[in-house]
């Protein structure tokens, strides 16, 4: 029987040519990524800009062996945001479609090597049918402990911290919480990401130097890494680089040098 083609085997403790410059020993627990560029990528080679997110499709297959190889345990992903809505109808169905398509394809190879996947964000607007599939993949996929991929998908952070404070607000009146046990780590536990740890790493391809809604309290000390390459062009090496550069970094958390 074939193996399967997604996933490398990781070194163990992920790559060594990682171990660098900080001393850790350790790549990243959490990368997330903003995969931004798609359509700029088809624009410069005169393509559609569906042919742009196919191709970014590919690069998330390649995300996801670089994590994994890497050692890495979470990876987060901006696939759409709540303010891509206001694309064109045709993209978005596009968008849709092409989001169906992995969930069909690539879900059970993903459980077959190990990796949770989750889908996080608002899905009262997607189709019943997208939602469907995504409940499938999670129920499917979730015992699954090598990497826990996070798909972001009509997402947006200011939603996010809303809800949960709307919810920590109910559980304040429900007699669940009381006042004086509130802080940082239980309001994080209100978050779509609960049970996550926060992002050690974010990086965003295409050049943009901004964050986009994505993450904001999660990403309160994540180091950020902009990589000019639009996403589809973005291969598993730009990952271990990324990577690389994450790891000689001195991360102080607002503590003096």
């Amino acid at each position: 029987m074939s193996q399967p083609r997604l996933i490398a085997e990781p070194a163990a403790g992920g790559d060594p040519a990682l171990r660098v410059a900080n001393g850790a020993g350790r790549p990243p627990r959490h990368v997330a990524i903003i995969m931004d560029g798609n359509g700029r990528w088809a624009r410069a080679r005169g393509l559609p800009r569906t042919v742009g997110h196919n191709s970014g499709a590919e690069a998330v297959r390649q995300a996801v062996k670089g994590a994994v190889a890497c050692g890495v345990e979470y990876l987060t992903l901006f696939g759409f945001s709540s303010e891509n809505w206001k694309r064109p109808a045709a993209e978005i169905d596009d968008l849709m479609g092409l989001l169906k398509l992995y969930l069909r394809r690539e879900i059970e190879e993903l459980h077959q090597n190990g990796v949770r996947v989750q889908i996080i964000g608002d899905r009262s607007r997607l189709g019943a049918d997208v939602v469907k599939l995504i409940e499938a993949a999670e129920v499917r996929t979730a015992a699954n402990q090598r990497l826990t991929l996070t798909i972001a998908l009509s997402y947006g952070a200011r939603a996010e911290i809303l809800l949960a404070a709307k919810r920590m607000a109910d559980a304040l009146q429900q007699g669940d919480l009381k006042l004086e046990d509130v802080d940082e780590e239980r309001f994080g536990g209100f978050l779509l990401t609960a049970g996550m740890p926060d992002p050690d790493l974010l990086i965003r391809t295409s050049g943009e130097k901004r964050i986009s809604n994505f993450l904001l309290w999660q990403c309160a000390y994540a180091e950020f890494i902009f990589v000019d390459k639009h996403w589809p062009d973005f291969g598993q090496d730009d990952l271990k680089s990324a990577i690389t550069e994450f790891l000689g970094r001195s991360r102080r958390y607002g503590a003096a040098e």
